[in-house]
């Protein structure tokens, strides 16, 4: 960069990477003087697309000082606890829940004496301790009070109609001051000297000059991987889906508080209720399914009339580097996903955070500020990886094509070490940047039929009596408490009033 101050950013992209990178830098910089520009390129989104986020994204809400109300009247968008996972025609099912599960006993963690109940011959499930859990299931939204805080985390997501979504936050970046441009093409100009991004070319041959350039292009990378190269590494290994058909249906009459993740023989398909309609993702590996028999399948498990069907590839992989001379990616430009457990809202979260920290002060400084994010955004990556391929390969699903080769995938270093771990005595090492929680590690290995060989001891401690006494408490506190909470469609409705 030529400057000895950045003060101009130039995001190139579009969807949801470009006007959430638009609001978040316009929002965190604009005091410092630094202008954002945002060059838009046609949308790839269909009617049916849903970014379905993790909690985080409220707490990004607030700091963008989004009225929570206004956003989910906007775009008509709904709440979410978490997500419920059965197996199509079996009892087999868990709930991840963004919440605690359990509380603790004689200040000692819950899960040894869940663990040690068990053997003891209690008869009640880990899910059973997650008010979360139970407050979603009955379809209401839980509202913490001082009990609750006490209780343990209680957090919630949302589910948002992508189209609506994205032109809620564009309306919002212009309205903080952010230029804007549309542009079919995106042509790139590189200074000869330092091969930094010195300008970006649109259609009408308007010459748009930065410092810093955004790469919020999605999988295309049309700067850091078209113009600089950086290459990309495929995750293919780590997941069985390489296809992706979205659909939609009518809304339900009572909208649940949670998504939905059916497996079935061909692969999953994920319900994710909104108000305007309900969002269908079918996820399928295309050399074990064709195309037509996935949408049959998605027909079929989901039991909905399905409509604006479209079918898209999905190649989870990771740009080698995120940051490139004076260019950042963001989303799907810097890594892509499976689309279980809905993580790339939350990915582009990340890179936006992480930039934020590390904003380059001056050329001077931005070779260790590269390094750094780069460092620091590939391991988050990693774990978010992780965390979805626990789903596969620790599934016990009925035998079929998909879920066989879902338990051979590819694990981890570091996933390898926490099932060994987990296995030999119920304990979950979490590593540097995790985004999952040890409760949602928690919920997904037991979910999935893990049980430790053995516990932590210092549950041993807790006599059988005061121990049978304790969980008695806290399922009585979970029933009283999903009891006192409003349902899911009468909150809704109160916000809009």
């Amino acid at each position: 960069m030529s400057e000895s101050r950045v003060n101009t950013v130039v995001v190139v992209g579009r969807d949801l990477d470009l006007w959430l990178s638009a609001c978040v830098l316009k929002t965190a910089l604009h005091r410092s003087g630094v202008s954002v520009t945002a060059v838009e390129l046609p949308t790839h989104l269909h009617a049916s697309d849903v970014y379905a986020t993790l909690p985080a994204m409220e707490a990004l809400h607030n700091l963008l000082r989004i009225e929570e109300a206004e956003m989910l009247a906007s775009t008509r968008s709904v709440f979410s606890l978490g997500q419920n996972f059965i197996a199509h025609g079996t009892g087999q099912a868990y709930f991840h829940a963004y919440g605690a599960y359990g509380a603790a006993i004689n200040t000692k963690p819950f899960f040894p004496h869940w663990l040690r109940a068990r053997e003891l011959g209690a008869n009640v499930s880990f899910e059973d301790f997650s008010l979360t859990a139970a407050t979603a299931k009955h379809g209401r939204m839980l509202i913490p009070d001082r009990a609750t805080e006490s209780y343990g985390r209680t957090d919630y997501a949302y589910h948002l109609p992508a189209i609506d979504y994205v032109r809620f936050l564009k309306r919002l970046a212009q309205q903080r001051g952010v230029t804007t441009y549309q542009s079919t093409t995106a042509k790139l100009t590189q200074d000869p000297l330092t091969e930094d991004i010195s300008a970006v070319t649109l259609d009408d041959e308007r010459h748009i000059g930065g410092h810093l350039f955004i790469d919020a292009t999605g999988p295309e990378a049309l700067l850091i991987g078209a113009t600089l190269k950086v290459p990309r590494e495929s995750w293919s290994g780590h997941s069985p889906v390489d296809r992706v058909i979205v659909a939609s249906s009518n809304a339900f009459a009572s909208i649940p508080p949670y998504a939905e993740v059916r497996a079935h023989a061909n692969g999953w398909v994920g319900l994710y209720p909104s108000r305007s309609c309900t969002q269908v993702i079918q996820a399928y590996s295309s050399d074990i399914c064709t195309a037509n028999d996935a949408l049959d399948s998605a027909t079929t498990i989901s039991r909905l009339a399905l409509r604006d069907a479209f079918n898209r590839t999905c190649a989870p992989g990771i740009r080698s580097r995120a940051w490139e001379r004076n260019c950042v990616a963001i989303g799907g430009a810097a890594c892509t996903f499976d689309p279980v457990h809905s993580v790339d809202v939350h990915a582009v979260h990340l890179g936006l955070v992480h930039l934020l920290s590390l904003f380059p002060a001056g050329e001077h400084v931005c070779a260790a500020e590269r390094a750094e994010f780069n460092r620091v955004t590939r391991q988050a990556f990693e774990r978010l990886r992780d965390f979805q391929s626990a789903h596969y390969l620790l599934n016990r699903y009925e035998p079929s094509a998909f879920w066989s080769r879902a338990r051979e995938i590819t694990a981890s270093t570091e996933l390898a070490h926490k099932i060994a771990t987990f296995r030999a005595r119920g304990e979950m090492p979490l590593y540097e940047h995790e985004t999952f929680s040890l409760d949602s590690w928690l919920a997904q290995f037991i979910g999935q039929g893990e049980v430790p060989e053995t516990h932590d001891p210092t549950a041993d401690c807790t006599p059988p009596d005061v121990l049978k006494a304790e969980l008695k408490s806290i399922l009585r506190f979970i029933k009283d408490k999903v009891l006192e909470q409003t349902p899911h469609d009468a909150y809704l409705k109160r916000l809009q009033a």
